[in-house]
């Protein structure tokens, strides 16, 4: 198995808990900083599996087509790359709306707003989080900002891209469930075989 990874950080924990692993174990296992978009390992494998909606934070069709070739090049002819993504048809019927999420303990409470902005022309939803997390023995609040641009995807445009790249679409559908995907699946997996 090999990891790849953008952040600097994480990829210190992962090398942390390699090195925690019985020696046999922590030779199996390599990691790589990089972006999906152009990183090259020198090495083919079997599978290739992107989740957490990595996919959805490639904004345009140039990132998405970028992703799709790494995955390719890392490839045996026949092997499978699993991927999760927004679904356009669910997220276009059931529109992002703003949600607020609040968890708590003795110490420590944190209260995070999701506010959408849509941009239907690019097939994009930038999802700004203001967090608040306050101390409640101090009476302290920090406050987070981050904004996150989402793209969503269609099977067509997936298929498209897919021949592009050298993949054959074998599979599909909600994810966790395996249902074929419909106007109310947000989140869906997709499979592709590579060709040739």
């Amino acid at each position: 198995m090999h990891g790849i990874e953008q952040s600097a950080e994480m990829l210190a924990r992962s090398h942390a808990r390699q090195a925690a692993l019985p020696p046999d174990h922590a030779a199996r296992l390599g990691f790589t900083e990089g972006d999906i978009r152009h990183v090259r390992v020198g090495r083919t494998f079997d599978g290739v599996i992107s989740l957490f909606h990595v996919i959805s934070y490639q904004p345009s069709n140039d990132d998405v087509l970028a992703a799709f070739t790494t995955a390719r090049v890392h490839l045996e002819p026949g092997g499978v790359f699993l991927f999760d993504c927004w679904y356009g048809p669910a997220v276009l019927t059931d529109r992002p709306a703003v949600r607020v999420k609040r968890v708590e303990d003795d110490t420590t409470s944190v209260t995070r707003i999701a506010e959408p902005a849509m941009r239907p022309n690019d097939n994009l939803v930038d999802v700004t989080y203001h967090t608040f997390v306050t101390d409640r023995d101090r009476g302290n609040v920090e406050q987070i900002w981050e904004t996150h641009r989402m793209r969503y995807l269609f099977m067509p445009e997936i298929d498209a891209l897919f021949a592009q790249t050298g993949f054959a679409r074998i599979a599909c559908g909600e994810w966790m469930s395996g249902k074929a995907p419909g106007f109310d699946t947000w989140g869906v997996y997709v499979v592709g075989k590579a060709t040739g």
